[in-house]
C-alpha cells in the first residue's frame, strides 16, 4: 500500500511539472526588448514568419498557440506578468503589429474575447 501511494504522488507530482512551460527564459529582460524597437520589431517579424528566430523567439513561437489556448494555465506567475506587460505594450504602441498577431494567432477572435472578459473582471 506505501508503494503503491509513493508511486502515486511522484506520478501526480511528475505529471504536475509537465503541465508547466519552461523557465528557461524567464530571466529575460521583456522591459529592455519593448524599450528598444529594432529588437521587439524583429521578435514581431519572427512570431509572423517574416523573419529570423532567436532560440526565445522559437520557444515563444512554439508555446504561444497552446498558451492562447489554455489561457496560460501552463504559465508560471512570472511568464503571466511578462505576457501581460508584452501584450499591453504592443497593443498600445503598435497596434498595426497587434492586429496582424491577431489575425494569425487568434482569427476566429475566441482568445481576444476571452482575454477581454478577464480583463473586464480584473477592473470591477
Amino acid at each position: 500500500m506505501k508503494s503503491c501511494l509513493i508511486l502515486f504522488f511522484l506520478l501526480v507530482t511528475t505529471v504536475m511539472a509537465i503541465e508547466k512551460y519552461s523557465s528557461r527564459y524567464d530571466d529575460v529582460d521583456v522591459g529592455r526588448i519593448l524599450a528598444n524597437n529594432r529588437v521587439l520589431t524583429a521578435y514581431i517579424r519572427c512570431m509572423l514568419d517574416e523573419g529570423s528566430c532567436t532560440a526565445e523567439g522559437r520557444e515563444l513561437k512554439k508555446t504561444l498557440p497552446d498558451a492562447l489556448a489554455t489561457g496560460c494555465s501552463k504559465c508560471n506567475e512570472k511568464q503571466k506578468v511578462m505576457a501581460q506587460k508584452v501584450i499591453d505594450h504592443i497593443q498600445k504602441k503598435m497596434p498595426t503589429d497587434w492586429n496582424r498577431l491577431i489575425v494569425k494567432y487568434d482569427p476566429q477572435g475566441e482568445y481576444k474575447k476571452r482575454y477581454d472578459t478577464l480583463q473586464a473582471a480584473k477592473n470591477i
